[in-house]
């Protein structure tokens, strides 16, 4: 018997997170141990009239990033441009076997293989900012992720459904309980011009005038709890160092330290990781920030190594290097989108228009 929880996750994606409508075409992705949430959405998706499709991702990625040649790494097959220009609805399964797998494939190979992604990123990005691709992220729950976790199976079990709220009564209800919270800090920050982030070895300002705050309400990640927007392309001035690893392809990146003058990284360092870290920022558009979020689901307590989790906790913030999403106003594009994380709950502070409204962790709003 499928445990409940799993049909309750399905429920609220299909039906609150991407308000699936029939006839609408929709995209299942997630590797065959999903298997048990990939079933449950392909029943809801038939269940309410539409045509969903499932595309399973196998492990092969190592073999892919060892054998390819470079003709094979930057080719983007017409396949996948035709998929994502012509969905209606995109379901994706985060569900890791082995986040370190490519640990030892030279750095070079998967900057180049994602620089190679950018037309495919600003069709998706475009598509969305338009509303013609509903999308959402879910996870589901495996050995591998509860050891990076440093989780037995059944504690992340509970700590993943308990995330989305699927343990709740009524999932959808206690969504919309966070967008009116939430909706109330957007409004005062849709009305700002600059934000100051001070903290440990930080002392950074961007301009915000004109870009639109994002209610993180469960409707693309999942689970969700942030407040995002994307800063003005050529405004971040200062120094951010991040608490936590960058995790990019299961790689971490450790202790890394950004300045940015007028929006652009000069000068950029990490302990772990550095050769990566270069690597990443030559990608076009990587040296910029495309987003910047405040993280409200105070529910997340732990840094799990999973940023679907991990950018959403409570007492932190993230800033996104590369693309940054049109529905913000935000005009930076490339081909890679990596969040970042920062604790604030000690001696952190965000100012608005000069005014303190966040302080160790907690709006003052």
């Amino acid at each position: 018997m499928v445990d409940r929880r799993i049909e309750k996750l399905a429920k609220l994606s299909v039906h609150y997170c991407v308000d699936l409508k029939p006839k609408e075409k929709v995209l299942i992705q997630g590797s065959e141990l999903a298997f048990p949430l990939i079933n449950e959405l392909y029943k809801e998706c038939l269940s309410s009239d539409a045509y969903p499709l499932i595309l399973p991702k196998l492990d092969v990625e190592y073999t892919f990033f060892k054998y390819a040649k470079k003709h094979q790494l930057t080719y983007v097959s017409p396949f996948e441009k035709f998929i994502v220009k012509n969905i209606d609805v995109a379901i994706s399964i985060f569900c890791e076997p082995n986040s370190r797998k490519l640990t030892n494939i030279d750095p070079s190979k998967i900057k180049m293989n994602r620089a190679s992604k950018k037309e495919f990123m600003e069709t998706f990005m475009k598509r969305s900012a338009e509303g013609k691709l509903k999308w959402t992220i879910l996870p589901y729950p495996i050995n591998a992720q509860a050891q990076e976790a440093s989780m037995a199976l059944p504690e992340y079990e509970d700590f993943v459904y308990s995330s989305c709220l699927v343990d709740k009564k009524d999932p959808i209800a206690e969504w919309k309980k966070i967008y009116e919270q939430q909706e109330k800090i957007c409004e005062f920050l849709n009305q700002v011009n600059e934000i100051h982030i001070k903290g440990k070895d930080t002392d950074l300002t961007f301009n915000v005038k004109g870009r639109k705050w994002e209610n993180g309400d469960g409707k693309f990640n999942m689970p969700d709890g942030e407040i995002c927007t994307a800063p003005i392309e050529n405004s971040a001035n200062g120094t951010i160092r991040f608490t936590f690893p960058g995790i990019y392809s299961g790689r971490e990146v450790e202790d890394i330290k950004l300045t940015f003058e007028h929006g652009k990284v000069v000068k950029a360092s990490a302990t772990k990781g550095d050769k990566l870290l270069k690597q990443l920022l030559k990608i076009e558009g990587a040296d910029r920030i495309g987003e910047a979020t405040i993280g409200t689901n105070y529910g997340i307590t732990k840094f799990t190594k999973s940023m679907l989790f991990d950018e959403k906790m409570g007492g932190t913030i993230h800033i996104a290097l590369g693309a940054s999403f049109p529905e913000h106003g935000g005009l930076n594009k490339s081909a890679i989108h990596w969040d970042i994380l920062k604790d604030m709950k000690k001696d952190g502070e965000i100012y608005a228009d000069g005014k303190l409204f966040y302080k160790d962790g907690k709006f003052l709003i």
